[in-house]
């Protein structure tokens, strides 16, 4: 698999507090981890969207990442949303995950992530448009 970074993205995670940045790269090491044991997923970019570490594949709904000042004591994966994944993910994980809205799912800075679960819902996100037509996105 390829993955094309966006060399401002290394900036953003370098710019997060001390106590926000071993979480931060764990998540985008979970989403590499995850794209890469996708089979047949060629390539993954990383980039910035709002100014947020963002993912996209080819058949893939983007997913974005981000610790945000007004709540320190948290930080998100987030997902399109107005696709079918935070909804879905409600159902498989509602005693999982914190959600909020249909766009995110919230960590709390001291928990340790459900890093199985969360990788299922990478894959998802990476591979949506090819699943978006199946009931719970064949999960």
């Amino acid at each position: 698999m390829q993955i094309v970074s966006n060399p401002k993205v290394e900036s953003v995670f370098k710019d997060y507090p001390k106590s926000v940045s071993q979480q931060m790269y764990y998540l985008r090491e979970l989403v590499i981890k995850t794209a890469s044991e996708i089979q047949g997923l060629e390539k993954l970019e990383e980039t910035l969207k709002w100014g947020e570490p963002s993912y996209v594949t080819k058949h893939g709904s983007t997913l974005r990442m981000d610790w945000k000042a007004k709540k320190p004591n948290q930080y998100a994966m987030y997902f399109q949303c107005t696709s079918r994944l935070v909804p879905t993910f409600k159902t498989i994980y509602k005693s999982t995950f914190t959600f909020e809205g249909h766009r995110g799912i919230v960590f709390k800075l001291d928990e340790k992530v459900p890093e199985n679960e969360l990788k299922h819902c990478i894959a998802l996100a990476l591979t949506y448009h090819k699943l978006k037509h199946l009931p719970l996105l064949g999960a």
